[in-house]
């Protein structure tokens, strides 16, 4: 199987309202910037990428505005997931190891500020049983949280914890939207408060992907991809245990992450809640002190939807490249209550 690695990762800087610039302009930079950190130009770019969605946008086809900016040239070397970034990025991982494409540019943007993101995220249930109800992000989020409390696996004490740990960590990330010390806040839908749920801002990301000799060629310790897998769970909310993830640890299994130890782990959790369901998924211990938990501050900090997961993968592999890291897991999520969930292993040399 080929060797295909993250070679670049650039972000934006997750605002809480980018009125004044267009999802093109907010965009640009860092394409830009990704391409710089390889010294490539678009045309040496074999496949382009991208993950948004149309409810944020508020018009159908809304990444064809985006692809105007990009320049992918011929068209069939494009494509789109109305998905979180991660997903385009898994596209681009297969379109490189099945020999079609050497190089990949690979980006994601979200501008949550426009509307009413609780209600725009409610488009993803059930449209039957469940959308009538009006059941949205956050309290959905609640439910997770108190089975979790009800079977004893956390407590409010300890999602404070984990909300006060993460943007903390954000205090070195210039990109994120909340950092250091940021309090527990009012009740908002109980047991959770405002501390304990993601910041609605807008932003953008990109990666750039290359195999073998060329990833070598372009940055001095490339993010090499050793698994990479996704999964998801039944649509039905009633038919799942809450305070569990398979899905989560299928494709880890699948993925490669439990063969040898990981010292990070970016892991895409909105609400604090969701990061013990996923650390018991994978095994992970935030106490023991041999793995970074979302050194980034994670989505916590800065969540531009859409974009979220694949910052996930970014960081993780930024990490390799600066060398604090040898060997990352990231984790990126969309849907409900940790619905569809992909995981990544990355290695240095």
């Amino acid at each position: 199987m080929r060797e295909v690695a993250v070679v670049a990762f650039g972000q934006s800087v997750h605002v809480r309202d980018s009125a004044e610039t267009s999802e093109v302009e907010m965009l640009m930079p860092v394409l830009h910037d990704v391409l710089a950190q390889t010294g490539l130009a678009a045309r040496d770019i074999d496949f382009t990428c991208s993950g948004s969605c149309d409810y944020l946008a508020g018009r159908a086809f809304s990444f064809t505005m985006a692809l105007d900016g990009v320049g992918a040239w011929p068209p069939v070397s494009e494509s789109h997931v109305e998905m979180d970034g991660a997903w385009a990025l898994y596209e681009a991982w297969v379109k490189i190891l099945t020999g079609e494409a050497d190089t990949a540019l690979v980006y994601a943007y979200g501008k949550s500020s426009p509307g009413d993101l609780r209600e725009v995220l409610t488009r993803q249930l059930d449209p039957y049983y469940v959308a009538p109800l009006w059941p949205d992000s956050v309290a959905l989020a609640a439910l997770q949280a108190q089975a979790l409390i009800d079977a004893g696996l956390t407590d409010e004490r300890a999602l404070a914890g984990i909300a006060a740990r993460s943007r903390t960590a954000a205090e070195s990330n210039p990109h994120a939207q909340l950092r250091g010390a940021v309090p527990a806040g009012e009740p908002l839908v109980a047991p959770l408060r405002t501390g304990d749920c993601p910041p609605i801002g807008d932003g953008a990301a990109a990666v750039v992907l290359a195999a073998g000799d060329t990833a070598r060629r372009l940055t001095a310790r490339p993010a090499w991809i050793r698994g990479l897998d996704h999964r998801i769970e039944a649509h039905s909310l009633g038919v799942r245990d809450l305070t569990d993830s398979p899905s989560t640890r299928l494709a880890a299994e699948r993925a490669g992450a439990f063969e040898l130890p990981v010292d990070t782990a970016e892991l895409h959790a909105p609400f604090t809640s969701q990061e013990v369901v996923l650390r018991r998924a994978l095994g992970l211990d935030a106490a023991d002190g041999t793995v970074r938990i979302n050194p980034s501050g994670g989505a916590l900090a800065a969540n531009p939807v859409m974009a979220t997961g694949l910052i996930r993968i970014g960081e993780a592999a930024a990490r390799i490249h600066r060398g604090a890291s040898d060997r990352a897991l990231a984790h990126a999520t969309s849907g409900p209550c940790l619905q569809q969930n992909l995981v990544a292993v990355l290695e240095g040399e």
